[in-house]
Protein backbone atom coordinates (compact mmCIF):
# COMPACT_ATOMS: atom_id res chain seq x y z
CA UNK A 1 0.00 0.00 0.00
CA UNK A 2 1.50 3.48 -1.47
CA UNK A 3 1.43 6.26 1.12
CA UNK A 4 -1.44 8.07 0.12
CA UNK A 5 -3.90 4.80 0.37
CA UNK A 6 -2.77 4.49 3.39
CA UNK A 7 -3.45 7.62 4.50
CA UNK A 8 -6.83 7.38 3.21
CA UNK A 9 -7.40 3.65 4.84
CA UNK A 10 -6.31 5.02 8.17
CA UNK A 11 -8.64 8.30 7.62
CA UNK A 12 -11.56 6.00 6.82
CA UNK A 13 -10.92 3.80 9.81
CA UNK A 14 -10.87 6.94 11.73
CA UNK A 15 -14.69 8.19 10.75
CA UNK A 16 -15.90 4.61 10.87
CA UNK A 17 -14.72 4.96 14.89
CA UNK A 18 -16.78 7.97 15.24
CA UNK A 19 -20.18 6.55 13.44
CA UNK A 20 -19.64 3.96 15.85
CA UNK A 21 -20.24 6.32 18.61
CA UNK A 22 -16.22 7.77 19.39
CA UNK A 23 -16.99 11.33 20.20
CA UNK A 24 -13.32 11.73 19.10
CA UNK A 25 -10.95 9.79 17.20
CA UNK A 26 -7.29 10.62 16.24
CA UNK A 27 -4.81 8.51 13.88
CA UNK A 28 -1.93 9.09 16.08
CA UNK A 29 2.43 7.16 15.31
CA UNK A 30 2.88 4.57 18.05
CA UNK A 31 5.55 6.81 19.73
CA UNK A 32 2.89 9.16 21.43
CA UNK A 33 1.43 5.59 22.82
CA UNK A 34 2.85 6.23 26.80
CA UNK A 35 3.46 3.08 28.48
CA UNK A 36 4.52 3.29 32.26
CA UNK A 37 5.11 0.23 34.63
CA UNK A 38 4.14 2.68 37.25
CA UNK A 39 0.29 2.26 35.86
CA UNK A 40 0.77 -1.49 36.26
CA UNK A 41 1.73 -0.92 39.83
CA UNK A 42 -1.20 1.22 40.31
CA UNK A 43 -3.31 -1.69 39.52
CA UNK A 44 -1.68 -3.88 42.25
CA UNK A 45 -1.92 -1.34 45.01
CA UNK A 46 -5.62 0.10 44.02
CA UNK A 47 -7.65 -1.93 41.30
CA UNK A 48 -10.33 -4.90 42.96
CA UNK A 49 -10.01 -6.68 39.72
CA UNK A 50 -6.25 -6.91 39.87
CA UNK A 51 -5.62 -10.75 39.48
CA UNK A 52 -9.30 -11.96 39.26
CA UNK A 53 -10.24 -11.74 35.53
CA UNK A 54 -7.76 -13.16 32.75
CA UNK A 55 -7.70 -9.77 30.62
CA UNK A 56 -6.17 -7.81 34.47
CA UNK A 57 -2.43 -8.09 35.71
CA UNK A 58 -0.71 -10.65 36.11
CA UNK A 59 -2.16 -12.03 33.88
CA UNK A 60 -1.94 -8.96 31.04
CA UNK A 61 1.15 -8.77 29.40
CA UNK A 62 3.43 -6.61 31.30
CA UNK A 63 4.43 -3.26 30.47
CA UNK A 64 8.11 -4.20 29.08
CA UNK A 65 6.12 -6.82 26.68
CA UNK A 66 4.22 -4.20 25.74
CA UNK A 67 6.05 -1.80 24.59
CA UNK A 68 7.96 -4.39 22.35
CA UNK A 69 4.70 -5.51 20.76
CA UNK A 70 3.88 -1.77 20.30
CA UNK A 71 7.11 -1.42 18.53
CA UNK A 72 6.27 -3.90 15.51
CA UNK A 73 3.28 -1.66 14.70
CA UNK A 74 3.28 2.16 12.89
CA UNK A 75 0.00 3.53 13.66
CA UNK A 76 -2.79 3.56 16.39
CA UNK A 77 -6.38 5.03 16.37
CA UNK A 78 -6.84 6.46 19.49
CA UNK A 79 -10.83 6.85 20.74
CA UNK A 80 -12.67 8.66 23.13
CA UNK A 81 -16.09 7.67 24.14
CA UNK A 82 -18.33 9.19 26.50
CA UNK A 83 -20.19 6.71 28.86
CA UNK A 84 -24.22 6.74 29.59
CA UNK A 85 -24.00 6.48 33.17
CA UNK A 86 -24.23 9.36 34.81
CA UNK A 87 -22.51 10.39 38.62
CA UNK A 88 -21.84 13.38 40.06
CA UNK A 89 -18.78 14.52 42.78
CA UNK A 90 -21.30 13.23 45.57
CA UNK A 91 -21.59 9.46 43.96
CA UNK A 92 -18.24 9.49 43.02
CA UNK A 93 -17.24 9.01 46.62
CA UNK A 94 -19.53 5.78 46.75
CA UNK A 95 -18.57 3.79 43.34
CA UNK A 96 -15.91 1.70 45.15
CA UNK A 97 -17.97 1.20 48.45
CA UNK A 98 -20.73 -1.16 46.77
CA UNK A 99 -20.42 -3.64 49.45
CA UNK A 100 -20.03 -1.09 52.74
CA UNK A 101 -23.63 -0.82 54.82
CA UNK A 102 -22.26 2.87 55.73
CA UNK A 103 -23.63 3.79 52.48
CA UNK A 104 -27.23 5.63 52.28
CA UNK A 105 -29.81 3.36 50.48
CA UNK A 106 -30.68 5.67 47.77
CA UNK A 107 -26.84 6.53 47.18
CA UNK A 108 -26.96 2.19 47.22
CA UNK A 109 -29.07 2.45 43.95
CA UNK A 110 -27.09 5.58 42.77
CA UNK A 111 -24.21 3.27 42.66
CA UNK A 112 -25.82 0.31 40.97
CA UNK A 113 -27.31 1.50 37.97
CA UNK A 114 -24.02 3.57 37.38
CA UNK A 115 -22.21 0.45 37.38
CA UNK A 116 -25.21 -1.23 35.39
CA UNK A 117 -24.91 1.26 32.68
CA UNK A 118 -20.90 1.42 32.81
CA UNK A 119 -20.96 -2.26 32.31
CA UNK A 120 -23.60 -2.08 28.78
CA UNK A 121 -21.07 0.14 27.97
CA UNK A 122 -18.10 -1.45 28.20
CA UNK A 123 -19.70 -3.87 26.49
CA UNK A 124 -20.47 -1.83 23.23
CA UNK A 125 -16.57 -0.44 23.43
CA UNK A 126 -15.53 -4.14 23.37
CA UNK A 127 -17.91 -4.82 20.49
CA UNK A 128 -16.97 -1.76 18.80
CA UNK A 129 -13.07 -2.55 19.11
CA UNK A 130 -13.78 -5.45 17.34
CA UNK A 131 -15.70 -4.49 14.71
CA UNK A 132 -12.74 -1.95 14.09
CA UNK A 133 -10.31 -4.69 14.12
CA UNK A 134 -12.28 -6.37 11.23
CA UNK A 135 -11.96 -3.06 9.54
CA UNK A 136 -8.61 -2.84 9.54
CA UNK A 137 -8.43 -6.02 8.46
CA UNK A 138 -10.61 -5.62 5.62
CA UNK A 139 -8.02 -2.94 4.47
CA UNK A 140 -4.94 -5.20 4.62
CA UNK A 141 -4.38 -4.44 8.05
CA UNK A 142 -4.29 -7.78 9.44
CA UNK A 143 -2.57 -7.63 12.49
CA UNK A 144 -4.61 -4.75 14.08
CA UNK A 145 -5.44 -5.76 17.70
CA UNK A 146 -7.79 -3.08 20.10
CA UNK A 147 -7.38 -2.47 24.15
CA UNK A 148 -10.53 -1.06 25.89
CA UNK A 149 -11.09 0.52 29.08
CA UNK A 150 -11.73 -0.79 32.42
CA UNK A 151 -11.61 -4.39 33.36
CA UNK A 152 -13.41 -7.56 31.39
CA UNK A 153 -16.98 -7.94 32.18
CA UNK A 154 -17.88 -10.92 29.63
CA UNK A 155 -18.56 -13.45 32.82
CA UNK A 156 -19.82 -13.26 35.82
CA UNK A 157 -16.95 -15.06 37.08
CA UNK A 158 -13.43 -15.35 35.01
CA UNK A 159 -12.16 -18.91 34.63
CA UNK A 160 -9.05 -17.44 36.13
CA UNK A 161 -8.37 -20.68 38.35
CA UNK A 162 -8.22 -22.81 35.38
CA UNK A 163 -6.09 -20.04 33.40
CA UNK A 164 -7.92 -20.38 30.49
CA UNK A 165 -10.63 -17.53 28.88
CA UNK A 166 -14.17 -19.18 28.04
CA UNK A 167 -14.37 -15.89 25.80
CA UNK A 168 -10.87 -15.84 23.90
CA UNK A 169 -12.14 -14.25 20.90
CA UNK A 170 -13.87 -11.40 22.44
CA UNK A 171 -11.52 -11.26 25.50
CA UNK A 172 -9.38 -7.61 24.61
CA UNK A 173 -6.54 -6.31 27.47
CA UNK A 174 -7.45 -2.90 29.25
CA UNK A 175 -5.09 -0.41 27.87
CA UNK A 176 -4.21 0.45 31.95
CA UNK A 177 -3.54 -3.09 32.60
CA UNK A 178 -0.77 -3.25 30.15
CA UNK A 179 0.74 -0.05 31.61
CA UNK A 180 -0.80 2.27 29.32
CA UNK A 181 -1.03 6.12 30.77
CA UNK A 182 -4.23 6.80 29.41
CA UNK A 183 -4.42 10.46 30.33
CA UNK A 184 -0.59 11.33 29.25
CA UNK A 185 -1.41 9.72 25.65
CA UNK A 186 -5.43 11.47 25.49
CA UNK A 187 -2.92 14.85 25.94
CA UNK A 188 -0.07 13.67 23.37
CA UNK A 189 -3.39 13.01 20.90
CA UNK A 190 -4.91 16.52 21.10
CA UNK A 191 -7.85 15.12 23.53
CA UNK A 192 -8.78 16.50 26.68
CA UNK A 193 -9.10 14.33 29.20
CA UNK A 194 -11.37 15.04 32.03
CA UNK A 195 -11.36 13.38 35.53
CA UNK A 196 -12.68 13.41 37.87
CA UNK A 197 -16.14 13.76 35.69
CA UNK A 198 -19.14 16.21 35.64
CA UNK A 199 -21.62 14.22 34.63
CA UNK A 200 -20.49 11.46 32.49
CA UNK A 201 -17.13 9.64 32.49
CA UNK A 202 -14.74 9.17 29.56
CA UNK A 203 -13.89 5.89 28.19
CA UNK A 204 -11.16 5.52 25.79
CA UNK A 205 -9.92 2.62 23.38
CA UNK A 206 -7.10 1.99 21.52
CA UNK A 207 -6.48 0.32 17.97
CA UNK A 208 -3.26 -0.95 17.12
CA UNK A 209 -2.61 -0.79 13.15
CA UNK A 210 -0.43 -2.40 10.96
Amino acid sequence: MNKEDETKALDLLRKQALELGAIEAMIIPVEKIVIEDRVVFKCRLGCEKYGKTLACPPHAPTPSEFRKIVSEYHHALFMKFMSKAEGDLELIKYLAKTDDPSVPTEMKAKVENFWSDWKEDMRHLRETVIKLEKEAAEKGYLLAVGLVSGSCHICEKCSVETGICVHPALRRYPQEGVGVNVKATAEKAGLKFTLPFNKNPETYALLLID
